[in-house]
């Protein structure tokens, strides 16, 4: 089974050009599984069946996993049965009668515009990497580009004097995205009195955030920064680099933007998965209404 699963994610990487986020996440259920099926004494898939699969939903209903990860979970299960099915490992895909079950719902953490200000002030502009942190959340939250996107970015990527700049997603599709006057003077800065000091001349690269040895800053380096700048902050609420391009979906939202558009921004392939922004809105005006209308 072991090399079986091997031979499929060098198939997603090679004939399917999948990026390694994509492929580590399928490995990762896929692992958890098949050491699901050895505990109980399962060696092989072609013996696995609709009750083996009920029966490991079962088990990570019962460990505690939420529901959108059970349904990762059988994304990955039902891809990778093809698969075999289709490499002649199996007689018969058990997915097949397998349902995928309903993703819960549920409304991604939003700041409020005055907490996006509070959480802007905390770096110091004194410092390099002080700007540094300011620039690359003043550009999260002006475009809403993943911190995927954003650690990518280079200087070929920047259009200042457009106002654009150019991104590439997930899929491998390429977007090109506004940025406001605010980030385009941060990023100005940045490039004139703070980058300079962070390049390595050993370690010289074309990417727009550096870390304060000289190479590109990490998903972790972000994802560290911020929580200590939330906490700074004052903010109680559970930020992510993610939150911050909620953030940015729903305020523009909320002052009158289109859907359509927010979904170019966000670079979402379906205008359904931007139709979550518009609960949200509703939930704020609701808020709203219940704070301040007399008869609330």
């Amino acid at each position: 089974m072991q090399d079986q699963l091997a031979d499929y994610l060098h198939f997603l990487r090679v004939e399917r050009g999948l990026v390694e986020n994509t492929i580590k996440s399928y490995s990762q259920d896929l692992t958890t599984f098949s050491e699901y099926l050895m505990s109980q004494q399962i060696t092989d898939y072609r013996v696995v069946d609709r009750y083996v699969l009920l029966n490991y939903l079962q088990y990570l209903d019962e460990a505690g996993k939420s529901r959108n990860t059970i349904i990762h979970s059988v994304s990955s299960l039902r891809k990778f049965f093809q698969y075999l099915a289709q490499m002649h490992a199996i007689d018969t895909d058990p997915m097949l009668k397998i349902d995928t079950p309903k993703r819960a719902q549920h409304l991604p953490q939003v700041l409020s515009p005055r907490e996006v200000e509070r959480l802007l002030a905390v770096p110091k502009l004194n410092t390099p990497l002080g700007l540094r942190d300011r620039t690359l959340l003043e550009v999260m939250y002006a475009t809403g580009l993943r911190v995927s996107e954003t650690i990518n970015l280079t200087m070929d990527d920047l259009h200042l004097d457009l106002g654009l700049i150019q991104t590439i997603g997930k899929g491998d599709k390429e977007r090109i995205i506004p940025i406001g006057d605010v980030a385009i003077d941060f990023i100005t800065r940045y490039l004139k009195t703070a980058r300079p000091k962070l390049v390595s001349a050993k370690r010289r690269n074309s990417y727009l955030f550096i870390n304060n040895h000289g190479g590109k800053l990490s998903r972790q380096g972000v994802w560290k920064n911020l929580k200590a700048e939330v906490k700074a902050a004052g903010i109680e609420k559970n930020v992510t680099p993610h939150t911050l391009r909620h953030s940015f979906a729903t305020h523009i939202l909320e002052n009158g933007a289109d859907l359509r558009v927010v979904q170019e921004l966000l670079g979402h392939a379906d205008i359904s998965t931007t139709q979550i922004y518009t609960h949200i809105s509703k939930k704020r005006l609701a808020e709203v209404y219940n704070k301040y209308h007399p008869r609330a």
